[in-house]
């Protein structure tokens, strides 16, 4: 009797012991799941900061304004090349365009710098599952990268086809038809609502498990298609020309482009100025394919909040580059003109004591990579050129750096073929100011210069390289050649 006393309270306590062993297992197993944060990592292809939270007065923008009010806005925010395949491309691998060698549009990064680690492949790594629909890379298959997603997960969706790019047979019948479109239709008749209902299929895929989830939209990009609903939004809108609708004074012709972008739509002239009819369309078909994305990232944010994985997840918002709507008397981007290189960026985080505020640090894409592997809490790679945006999420004066790089071929033609590049201009720009050389590609030799004050010409109407004094000029001079040094040597 004696034994079974004494064997009962040791059984009894062994099973205690073996129960709260479980459950402490449990708890720290499940602290160490939900402390991994979740990205939802949005991309919109062209945007401009042509949203309400950027201070847009036209702009119809309520879930992209409420993201914003939940995150912060960084107002100056550039790209490191603007178009598509390099900034992207300069984005998701940390590295700007003169380390990963693609500065045009067929160049893959994967045969210049066949080892390199992409921002989806990095949280891959640390067992996140990486997913993408819509556009992150550029748009050819060939560009798609596998090596950041994982298995054979990623879902596609081209803009090849019937009621992507356009609905109207008439559209379709080319590879460019109308410049715009709007049509009474379901937003999936348009690719970016066929996007968000994939997007939102992933969402349910991944929910259980730490994500990296990629979701790129196509518009406001070329041809400006969006369902009448959006338009409608904006049809008493008195759209007007931009006030600086023509090449700043003194600009040398290498800074422009003949818009080729746009030429070849079947209503835009080949040449020469574009009727103001033309402009105002373009500008209401922006606008709207704005707002048709806007509440394609609205659905997307509802959804996460649906699934309670709100609390638990880093959003991004981000562009690849601006856009000029008429601006300098240019249309589309490929430039290095504020209009083209500025970009919004939005970052919400869980847990922010910043929410709902604006920062001018000055920031890059580049940063993106190493600020998002900082925030799910592990080391930076050392071999990224961005700086983590961690310090400015924390206090919006805070700032990581005194200037953003941004650069662009010439002649325009050369983006479709590396072989065929004459110059690079790099441009500079820093708090107060743009400074842009113009240099022979390969030589260095500086072609032209071009230097903007935005405190008091914030349009960049006037290039003021040769009017300050050299001493000032050298000083900018002098920044961007420590630039371009320290980076070659990184």
């Amino acid at each position: 009797m004696s034994g079974i006393r004494t064997c009962r309270p040791v059984k009894a306590l062994t099973t205690i012991t073996f129960t709260f062993v479980l459950c402490v297992t449990a708890a720290v197993c499940g602290a160490q799941s939900t402390a991994r944060k979740n990205v939802l990592f949005i991309a919109v292809d062209d945007l401009r900061p042509a949203l309400g939270c950027y201070g847009d007065k036209v702009a119809i923008t309520p879930h992209i304004d409420q993201l914003a009010a939940e995150g912060m806005v960084f107002d100056k925010a550039y790209c490191q090349q603007a178009v598509c395949a390099p900034s992207r491309t300069s984005l998701m691998t940390g590295l700007r365009p003169d380390k990963t060698k693609v500065w045009g549009l067929n160049t893959l990064f994967r045969n210049t710098m066949p080892e390199v680690i992409t921002l989806p492949q990095f949280f891959k790594a640390q067992g996140y599952h990486t997913d993408a629909v819509g556009k992150i890379y550029h748009d050819p298959k060939s560009h798609q990268d596998p090596a950041s997603w994982s298995g054979k997960t990623v879902l596609t969706i081209t803009q090849n086809g019937a009621g992507n790019k356009y609905v109207l047979p008439e559209n379709l019948s080319s590879k460019k038809g109308a410049s715009t479109e709007r049509q009474p239709v379901a937003d999936s008749a348009y690719i970016d609502g066929k996007v968000t209902d994939a997007a939102l299929q992933l969402l349910h895929k991944v929910k259980d498990t730490p994500f990296f989830l990629a979701v790129g939209f196509r518009r406001p990009h070329l041809p400006f298609t969006a369902p009448d609903r959006y338009w409608r939004m904006y049809d008493t809108v008195r759209f007007k020309p931009p006030i600086n609708s023509g090449p700043p004074t003194n600009a040398p012709a290498i800074a422009f482009h003949n818009s080729q972008e746009l030429r070849g739509y079947n209503d835009i002239p080949n040449s020469g100025p574009l009727p103001p009819e033309t402009v105002r369309k373009l500008q209401h078909g922006y606008y709207a394919a704005v707002s048709y994305i806007d509440f394609q990232v609205g659905r997307l944010l509802q959804e996460l909040e649906r699934l309670n994985l709100k609390d638990n997840t880093i959003v991004v918002l981000w562009s690849d580059h601006g856009f000029h709507l008429g601006e300098q008397g240019l249309w589309c981007k490929s430039t290095n003109f504020e209009n083209a290189v500025r970009v919004p960026l939005i970052i919400s985080a869980p847990g922010m004591k910043t929410k709902g505020t604006h920062t001018q640090s000055l920031v890059e894409l580049v940063d993106v990579y190493p600020t998002l592997v900082d925030l799910c809490g592990f080391p930076v790679p050392g071999n990224l050129d961005g700086k983590s945006l961690k310090p400015v999420l924390e206090s919006p004066a805070a700032s990581v750096k005194s200037f953003a790089l941004s650069q662009f071929v010439r002649p325009y033609d050369a983006l479709f073929n590396d072989a065929d590049i004459k110059a690079m201009g790099y441009s500079l720009r820093t708090e107060d100011y743009r400074y842009t050389e113009w240099r022979k590609f390969g030589t260095d030799t500086v072609i032209a210069t071009e230097l903007y004050d935005h405190r008091n010409d914030p349009e960049e109407t006037v290039n003021i390289a040769g009017s300050v004094s050299k001493t000032k000029l050298r000083r900018f001079k002098n920044t961007l050649e420590g630039v371009l040094e320290e980076r070659s040597q990184k």
